[in-house]
């Protein structure tokens, strides 16, 4: 059954009810918390500002605490209520995007790591406008994920996938210009590539929103669409679509 924002509100136990909303927006406290994460990451390291990469990387201990606080809250449900169908999707979905937003804010303090030792090298001679546009990009596919999550909208979800692909494409393309200049002025190899490792981590970051997206899909639509291409995904939820218009 295809779930909305007042799907998990007819249970008789009004606590029942709060449980499930209180890990909902535990999850989406923690996304916010990397989300700016990431932005602020990115902004250290095109302003050179390790204060503020200090600060990205202190948040990491906090992120994690949220994870094992919130992971700990989905135990205590599954042990309580035995949930079923949409409820337990809606359990099992936000555990595992716990799991990759802790994910993005290791990748944003790696960015951070990044910003402070290019603080002692010295600046690399190119890269930066290619982490402002990567880095502006997954950080855009994050929120989005978050707000599907939010709204349960799995037509947002696959608009995230879909961006994926795009962020791949901007990567490679990113990387292959690098190499070339590594290439032709060796002398700047150490900082590039501690730009090339900080768009690997933007990329990575990409990764996880679409793993959210996913999350989204099967809490939505009760399709398990882990390891599928954007094409296969898509024909899945139109058939379940067509099926449960066709048993109404």
């Amino acid at each position: 059954m295809k779930i909305n924002q007042d799907a998990h509100s007819t249970h008789i136990s009004q606590k029942f009810n709060q449980e499930l909303e209180e890990i909902r927006s535990q999850l989406l406290e923690m996304g916010g918390m990397v989300e700016q994460q990431v932005k602020d990451a990115v902004q250290s390291l095109l302003d050179g500002d390790t204060r503020l990469a200090s600060e990205v990387r202190g948040k990491d201990a906090q992120v994690n605490q949220l994870q094992l606080d919130i992971d700990e809250y989905c135990t205590q449900i599954l042990a309580r209520r035995q949930p079923a169908a949409s409820d337990l999707r809606l359990v099992l979905a936000v555990i595992r995007a716990t799991a990759d937003l802790e994910r993005i804010g290791d990748e944003a303090s790696k960015v951070a790591r990044a910003t402070l030792k290019l603080a002692e090298e010295g600046a690399s001679p190119c890269g930066y406008i290619e982490v402002r546009h990567l880095g502006n990009h997954v950080r855009q596919m994050v929120q989005d994920a978050l707000n599907a999550f939010a709204r349960f909208d799995s037509t947002q979800a696959l608009a995230v996938l879909r961006e994926d692909e795009n962020v791949d494409l901007e990567y490679r393309s990113a990387t292959r210009a690098l190499i070339t200049f590594m290439m032709e002025d060796p002398r700047s190899i150490s900082q590039v590539m501690s730009i090339m490792w900080v768009l690997r981590s933007l990329e990575r970051v990409g990764d996880h929103a679409s793993n959210l997206a996913e999350y989204v899909i099967y809490l939505v639509e009760g399709k398990d669409v882990r390891y599928r291409e954007i094409d296969q995904i898509e024909a899945a939820i139109a058939l379940r679509r067509e099926s449960t218009q066709a048993a109404d």
